[in-house]
């Protein structure tokens, strides 16, 4: 349709706020773009006939109009004009409808099959070719909210690091097959919100869920070619809007979301969201042209110093988005700000951190002005940041990095514990770091130990079970054939790739798996459990499973011997961790002395013997122990040998004897007396740990 001339009823409107902000009596639409020449607001009726209205007003490059009569549920897009000169970095196209960057709601999905690119690319693969073909319909339209909400006596749990256990989860793949979910809510808002969902969570222990991405999102055209779908989320497209996969009725995901918040919190868990502000869907120059591309492609997105037109891509998904530019560092806070504020979320998972950091000339800066702006928020200060410390730009990997107010996730912890479980002797020394906080990494930096998100699995990888069932990844249905392992090359099979029947390769698969959760849970900093492990859940060897909505990617809830015996460990390791203060120092260990001459911790040889230099320098056993000193002191055994072997906790005061408090090889035992010389009073106990296993002592004082 052409564009019609302006209604009389039109006013000029605000420049702010950005997004459209409905007043009771109109709403006022406000659209940031410096190189456009002109915009047209677009108007939808019920029937998706279009209504055009050329924006009258521009202020400091802020495009504005007020429409009266105007309300809640309108659905809307924009045009922008400008120079097509892709070479300069101008992708303007009128004939391209945009979704607003600030939309609160987005009906519909991008049809990446239709049009919607700014070159005729079903005919040529040349994005210099100017498209005149209107798309408008194979595009989600933004909405018009109301974001009234009765938050009741809604408050954050406020949760402390030191107390911090976090469970990373998916919000369709945790109930899509819960059997006690109602059918229509599962793999919903509400279905994590119902009593049963929050009820395993409870009675895991866990304290914050951190939800992968739940901003509206859109398929990649290759995926969407090959029937898939971006099931995980991280292809965002609008940074304000909650996606209506995971809503049980159309157009209420805004709702939705924010009663599931407010039963979280209701029941004490945190809500952290996982966000990608580092690339968008729009992808490489020969993507879509969804919004950001259509709006002021110069503004958003980082281009080579020499070539406007060439994307600076450092997230390897074909665009990185400009946090350096002052109004894209505005969008991103104000995201931000909205989700905290707004949606009451808890804190923020920041997805490919570094990319966000880096200065106008792509130069990683921890005093960026994205950091420096979050440091100073008077809201985004206050909650839980945490960066994922990597991306693919120059010196790309940052663990250690970011400042004070940040945790990281600590992959360096990842792959010593994997490898050290694998039976790797030379990971012996690296491991002492990990197990204690990883002071070599942020203790130079006058962070505490919780700057340290410890974890052995995440979405990204093997779940626990396939990672002692499979050396080898199996991702045949992504398009993808196998590989030698890759980045899964901590992974161990134990003889058989794969599912097996073998008694004895299943025993010895549960133990390691138990063994590797057991360290994240007895080791110094936050520790975060990836969505059914504590169910022994498989993706059939599949490592990178992003484009599967079904079974293989959904929490399986059937009970069986081996899930629950994992669910049994899994509760056991947090409530040990919850009642030993000992093993959430707030300080790192540095093996000083505490009391009566002990030290806060003491590393042992299995005699119970402190370890010398060369124990570390050379060890001969993949095994390792240590002592925290405390009101209980704590012993830790590990033995990552083929074979048992036995451990002596040590006793330099003589007034304790030891119950095993945690055994690996050995699922839900609580309270075993340790073995030792029967009536030999303050004698050392002798513990046998299998192969494989990791035990936990606990002390008790001798009664005189």
């Amino acid at each position: 349709m052409s564009p019609t001339s302006n209604p009389p009823a039109l006013e000029a409107g605000k420049p702010a706020p950005l997004g459209a902000t409905w007043d009771g009596r109109g709403v006022n639409f406000a659209l940031f773009s410096q190189h456009a020449v002109a915009v047209e607001l677009c108007m939808f009726d019920d029937a998706g006939v279009e209504r055009r209205i050329e924006v009258p007003c521009r202020t400091r490059h802020v495009w504005h109009v007020y429409v009266p009569g105007v309300g809640p549920g309108q659905r809307y897009g924009w045009r922008v004009d400008g120079p097509y000169a892709p070479d300069l970095g101008h992708r303007f196209n009128r004939n391209k409808l945009l979704v607003d960057p600030y939309a609160r709601a987005v009906d519909g999905e991008l049809d990446t099959r239709g049009p919607v690119y700014a070159f005729p690319r079903d005919r040529a693969l040349d994005d210099r070719i100017f498209d005149p073909r209107d798309d408008a319909g194979s595009k989600p339209k933004s909405v018009v909210v109301d974001d009234r909400f009765d938050w009741g006596d809604d408050r954050p749990p406020h949760v402390p690091w030191d107390e911090t256990v976090v469970y990373e989860m998916h919000v369709k793949g945790f109930t899509k097959q819960h059997p006690a979910v109602p059918e229509a809510l599962r793999g919903t808002y509400l279905g994590l919100a119902s009593a049963p969902a929050i009820e395993h969570l409870l009675s895991l222990g866990v304290t914050t869920v951190k939800l992968m991405p739940v901003h509206a999102r859109a398929n990649e055209p290759a995926l969407v070619a090959r029937g898939l779908t971006n099931y995980w989320g991280y292809n965002t497209l609008a940074f304000f809007a909650p996606d209506e996969r995971f809503a049980s009725r159309r157009g209420d995901a805004r709702g939705e979301f924010r009663q599931m918040i407010k039963q979280l919190h209701a029941a004490g868990i945190e809500v952290v969201l996982d966000v990608v502000y580092n690339h968008t869907c729009e992808g490489d120059r020969f993507g879509p042209t969804a919004n950001f591309r259509g709006i002021d492609d110069l503004i958003y997105y980082r281009h080579e110093a020499r070539a406007a037109g060439v994307y600076l891509d450092t997230t390897g998904c074909g665009n990185t988005v400009d946090a350096s530019q002052p109004q894209v560092l505005k969008l991103v806070t104000d995201s931000l700000r909205y989700w905290a504020t707004e949606m009451h979320v808890d804190g923020f998972r920041f997805d490919l951190a570094p990319a966000l950091a880096r200065d106008g000339s792509g130069s990683f800066d921890r005093r960026s002005v994205f950091v420096a702006a979050l440091h100073q928020d008077p809201v985004l200060s206050k909650v839980k940041l945490i960066a994922e410390p990597w991306d693919l730009g120059p010196e790309g990997y940052r663990l250690g990095d970011f400042p004070v107010l940040w945790t990281e996730y600590n992959d360096r912890f990842r792959d010593t514990v994997r490898h050290f479980w694998r039976g790797e002797r030379k990971v012996v020394a690296d491991l002492g770091y990990r197990l204690t906080g990883s002071n070599d990494i942020f203790g130079g930096a006058h962070r505490p130990p919780q700057a340290s998100l410890n974890f052995v699995t995440v979405h990204d990888g093997f779940t626990l079970r396939d990672l002692v069932s499979y050396e080898s990844r199996h991702n045949e249905a992504n398009g993808e054939g196998n590989s030698d392992g890759g980045p899964e090359g901590s992974s161990q099979n134990l003889g058989v790739e794969g599912e097996t029947t073998d008694a004895t390769v299943v025993a010895r698969r549960q133990t390691i798996a138990r063994s590797l959760m057991a360290t994240m849970f007895v080791s110094q900093g936050v520790p975060m459990l990836e969505m059914g492990d504590e169910l022994w859940r498989t993706q059939r060897g599949n490592s990178n499973a992003y484009c599967h909505d079904s079974e293989l990617t959904w929490v399986d809830w059937r009970v069986t011997a081996a899930s629950a015996a994992m669910l049994a460990a899994t509760r056991e390791l947090i409530a040990l961790r919850r009642r030993l203060g000992g093993l959430r120092q707030r300080e790192f260990l540095n093996g000083v002395r505490v009391e009566e001459g002990l030290k806060d911790i003491t590393w042992l040889r299995t005699d119970g013997t402190e370890m010398q230099l060369a124990d570390w320098k050379e060890p001969r056993r993949a095994t390792l122990a240590f002592r925290l000193q405390g009101h209980p002191a704590v012993v830790v055994m590990m033995n990552a040998e083929p074979a048992p072997v036995t451990f002596a906790p040590g006793d330099p005061m003589g007034t304790s004897s030891w119950r095993v408090a945690f055994d690996s090889s050995e699922p839900g035992v609580r309270a075993r007396g340790a073995e030792g010389p029967a009536g030999s009073a303050g004698a050392v106990a002798s513990v046998e740990v299998a192969a494989g296993a990791l035990v936990v002592l606990v002390s008790e004082e001798r009664r005189a």
